[in-house]
């Protein structure tokens, strides 16, 4: 599958230093920060600073720094936002029946109360 890019997403804007943001981890390749609209008392984005869709892109195309660099900070910053104790989870939405929103590659790492379940039993 081919990907198209859309570098005027507002994560591409905020990797530009166009738009602020509350970062909680930057590192060569990954740029974490709190969430606007937080979901759960510890809402981090984490997305790459490579211009990729999704993670099935990302997975596809980012080289092998990248990626080990990305994983990397996702497992820093549970570790900065203390979350590994009660339990955390991360979302990663690919696409429109996954109502992924920004066009570019972001997990939500979630944490601080019960989350119930993923969803709904069919």
């Amino acid at each position: 599958m081919s990907y198209t890019y859309d570098d005027q997403n507002i994560f591409a804007k905020i990797l530009r230093g166009e738009i602020p943001n509350t970062t909680v981890l930057e590192t060569e390749h990954a740029l974490a920060f709190r969430d606007l609209y937080p979901q759960a008392p510890t809402h981090v984005l984490v997305i790459p600073k490579g211009p990729y869709v999704c993670f099935d892109h990302f997975a596809q195309e980012a080289t092998d720094v990248e990626i080990i660099d990305y994983v990397r900070a996702v497992g820093e910053v549970c570790k900065i936002e203390g979350v590994a104790e009660d339990g955390w989870r991360l979302i990663a939405n690919a696409g429109e029946h996954a109502v992924q929103e920004v066009p570019h590659l972001h997990v939500h790492v979630l944490a601080g109360r019960p989350l119930g379940r993923m969803l709904a039993k069919a």
